[in-house]
């Protein structure tokens, strides 16, 4: 039976006669801010950790470096720093130091090392402002990333699954570390995660969303070089979006054809432009000259200086190859080692991923195979990860899972398909294994970059499984300032600090004992413990007769040497 006229509406479709809301109506009114409620509260939890972390943490090893730059960006238009890493990270960074008056000398000549240094420590700016204003830009951006992860999930699996993917992407420790830096991880995946849901939604609207994900797969390659070997994967994907989208048309093979090479290269072009785009915001008219000794590119590398990319750009991938080609130390489980490990990657994801995060990611991969309703989805979530964890894996530098961490935002999306299943206590074990991992972060909290779960020790333990910016990045020269003039005023220190911070810019008077013979060090010996992971045969002989009296941000152990 057909609705009366007065329940009509232009289109034909029928509509409540009543403008008076239903009780159906209010209670999904309800819902939804409930919903609404629920993801804030998860947001507003992360927003508190990063920004916590971002004031108490010291720069950390890379940081100086982007900071810096991003001040020669401000103050001279200038790419000449920090070529290997395109310039979009670097500007987001800039539009937080454009609330400070700092400035670097015209005739400064150092490299991007002692620019940083130089930016931080030696303009007169106080540095734990000026890290927090380069910090807050990208905090946001973290936030907002969160915002596509839930969307995704509820593309996937309704409210109910955005909200459980938000909260093992809000809980995560990985993100929330890296997200709370001035780096360029968190930016470049987050950037594909977007491009990713684009491509997933341009099935129903390509002509939307097609150009959208173009738009966000060229911030990913114009925010980090690592991006890369996504590009031919979203190409790819957005081609399929378009043959979905076109099935069943009765168009001819050959006009299928034309318009799936076009998808292909119009995302590719937006690409191209996005990135020619952020190199022309620093420097309209592109003044590049090409480093010196720049590494020389042979076979299939080669083709890189063919690409229709700004020319400081393609020197970086020289700069980057040629960092792939030097052997690099890596430390896993208490080994020290020279070259890369293949199963490195995963078996750092082993120790710094929560339990419960790891037993959803395997639980979502099977069912985004297993239920039809959501197996089209697979490829979009699935094969990226994968092509970007093989890319990773393959690399030279074994320096923490900081490459990975597009993982807890793509399987986070995957996870939420748990909530279809029709099994209470499938949604119940869900349910169990989110609180176990938000347990787990914030007993952590605020010392998320040397994050371990459970099974490996938690995070003081890290530093016997892992190194560099697994655990100890740099971070907690501030906090061993703090420890050193509370707990022990007024003793000699002697000081072994991996990272870029100015020890005596906070009030740190420390030798060095590498440069005296062991029996001249006495008193207090404190070490980074990633320098402790990988120390030489003098550090081995002071440590040896040295005893731990104490241990900072699970970082930095003190030792005392009678």
């Amino acid at each position: 039976m057909s609705p009366p006229p007065s329940q009509l509406s232009s289109a034909g479709e029928a509509t409540p006669a009543d403008p008076v809301p239903a009780p159906a109506g209010r209670f999904e009114w309800l819902r939804r801010w409930a919903f609404a409620i629920v993801g804030f509260v998860l947001l507003a939890q992360m927003a508190f950790a990063m920004v916590t972390t971002a004031v108490e943490q010291t720069p950390t090893i890379d940081e100086p470096v982007y900071v810096g730059t991003a001040v020669v960006y401000l103050d001279q238009h200038s790419l000449r720093y920090n070529p290997e890493h395109p310039p979009l990270g670097k500007l987001i960074i800039a539009s937080g130091l454009v609330f400070t008056d700092v400035h670097l000398d015209p005739a400064f000549a150092g490299d991007e090392t002692q620019l940083g240094r130089r930016v931080l420590y030696e303009s007169g700016s106080d540095p734990g402002r000026l890290m927090l204003l380069a910090r807050l830009p990208m905090i946001v951006l973290t936030l907002l990333f969160g915002l596509v992860v839930f969307a995704f999930a509820r593309d996937l699996a309704g409210p109910v699954g955005g909200l459980m993917a938000l909260a093992l992407y809000a809980f995560s420790p990985d993100v929330i570390a890296y997200g709370s830096l001035a780096t360029l991880d968190v930016p470049m995946a987050g950037f594909l995660l977007t491009s990713a849901w684009l491509v997933w939604r341009a099935r129903r609207r390509p002509v939307r969303y097609l150009p959208l994900a173009g738009l966000a797969l060229g911030a990913a390659i114009a925010t980090k070089m690592s991006a890369l070997p996504a590009v031919p994967v979203m190409l790819l994907l957005g081609a399929l979006s378009v043959w979905h989208f076109r099935r069943g048309s009765g168009h001819s093979p050959k006009r299928t054809a034309a318009e799936l090479a076009a998808t292909v290269i119009g995302i590719g072009l937006i690409a191209v432009a996005v990135l020619w785009a952020a190199y022309l915001a620093v420097d309209p008219h592109l003044r590049w000259q090409a480093p010196p000794g720049l590494p020389s590119l042979h076979g299939l590398r080669a083709l890189a200086d063919w690409l229709p990319v700004p020319a400081p750009y393609r020197d970086g991938m020289h700069l980057q190859f040629g960092f792939e080609d030097q052997v690099w130390s890596g430390f896993l489980f208490g080994r020290l080692y020279f070259g890369a490990l293949w199963y490195y990657l995963p078996a750092a994801i082993l120790v710094k991923t929560p339990l419960g995060t790891l037993a959803l990611w395997l639980g979502g991969i099977v069912v985004l195979l297993a239920i039809p309703r959501l197996r089209p989805a697979a490829p979009y979530l699935l094969v990226p990860s994968a092509v970007l964890l093989a890319a990773a894996m393959t690399g030279s530098r074994d320096f923490g899972v900081r490459y990975t961490v597009f993982l807890p935002m793509f399987l986070a999306v995957a996870a939420a398909g748990l909530v279809l299943l029709h099994r209470r206590w499938a949604h119940l074990t869900a349910a169990a294994l989110v609180v176990f991992t938000a347990v787990s972060s914030l007993l952590t909290f605020p010392y998320y970059l040397p994050y371990a779960n459970e099974a490996f020790g938690g995070p003081a333990q890290t530093h016997l499984r892992l190194h560099d910016s697994n655990v100890d990045w740099g971070q907690d020269l501030g906090r061993l300032a703090d420890r050193l003039h509370t707990t022990y005023p007024g003793e000699h220190v002697w000081l072994i600090y991996k990272g870029s911070g100015v020890p005596a810019h906070y009030g740190i008077e420390a030798a060095d004992p590498i440069r005296v013979p062991p029996d001249q060090v006495h008193g207090l010996l404190a070490v980074s413990d990633s320098s402790v992971a990988k120390a030489d045969a003098h550090l081995k002989a002071l440590l040896d007769t040295s005893n731990p009296i104490d241990e900072v941000g699970h970082s930095i152990t003190i030792y005392r040497r009678p």
